[in-house]
């Protein structure tokens, strides 16, 4: 009785005041905000990482360390959907990257034995290209730097379509808006970075 009525009372609170809670080891807050985004992470994490196994690790993973670490969370910084949305989109990268290591270990292991040359999985001239990864970190500079310009609407719409991974749909689940509303801000928004970027960005 009393947990079930603490957590319908905390349904009603915001991300923020569940991160709050859960700052100070509120297991209550904490089982809400994972019901509110745990299908959310998931498909996300599903989205980029194309391995339902590998999603369900990551999700799992991100809520562990949201439990461990909510200071990590800063309110004054944004919102919490758009913060663990980038945290989503970290602990994907983190894991493809880490996939890709296991792969190029792999690929040497497997080479014919007594030759030195090793076996890359990634083709010639990307990957390890040091020019080509500072023009990419040059380019997502300036995407980052262009967003962080629009309206906040605008921005959290692309954020969560273009970097979380999310349907247009999805999203307006998210948000707790309609769908038109989405669709407008995302056009909108991808209108003005394209004006913003001009030709700065490979398409």
């Amino acid at each position: 009785m009393p947990l079930a009525a603490g957590a319908a009372a905390r349904t009603e609170w915001t991300d923020e005041a569940l991160m709050h809670a859960i700052a100070a080891r509120d297991e209550i807050a904490f089982g809400v905000l994972y019901d509110r985004y745990v299908d959310l992470v998931y498909s996300a994490s599903l989205r980029v990482l194309g391995d339902p196994q590998l999603a369900e690790d990551a999700t799992q993973d991100i809520f562990v360390r949201l439990w461990r670490r909510p200071e990590s969370f800063i309110p004054d910084r944004g919102r919490f959907l758009s913060w663990l949305m980038s945290v989503v989109r970290n602990r994907a990268v983190d894991e493809l990257r880490a996939r890709g290591r296991r792969q190029r270990r792999e690929a040497t292991v497997t080479t014919s034995e007594g030759e030195d040359d090793q076996v890359s999985l990634i083709p010639s001239g990307e990957g390890d290209d040091p020019i080509l990864a500072a023009q990419l970190h040059e380019e997502q500079v300036l995407v980052r730097k262009a967003l962080a310009e629009l309206p906040a609407e605008q921005r959290m719409a692309l954020e969560l379509a273009y970097f979380g991974g999310l349907t247009q749909q999805q999203i307006a689940v998210a948000l707790h808006e309609p769908l038109g509303t989405v669709k407008t801000r995302i056009r909108l928004g991808m209108l003005k970075l394209r004006r913003s970027l001009g030709g700065q960005v490979r398409d």
